[in-house]
């Protein structure tokens, strides 16, 4: 059996994204997402409000429990 990995996310390409309890805690570029072309990685306090914006490309994240 093989195991079948999920396409990484193409970053800075959507403007909103919804995120879990399991992405956190929070960075954009999200793991899941490819690097090369994107910003260098920094970390989002989305806890307290349930939103958070990425200060270099303005990606959108709402925390849905």
């Amino acid at each position: 059996m093989v195991a079948t990995a999920k396409p990484l996310i193409e970053p800075n390409t959507q403007n909103q994204y919804q995120v879990g309890p399991e992405d956190l805690p929070l960075c954009c570029p999200m793991p899941q997402m490819y690097l090369w072309n994107s910003h260098p990685r920094v970390y989002l306090p989305i806890e307290d409000e349930g939103w958070a914006k990425c200060p270099y490309c303005s990606a959108e994240y709402t925390l849905v429990k």
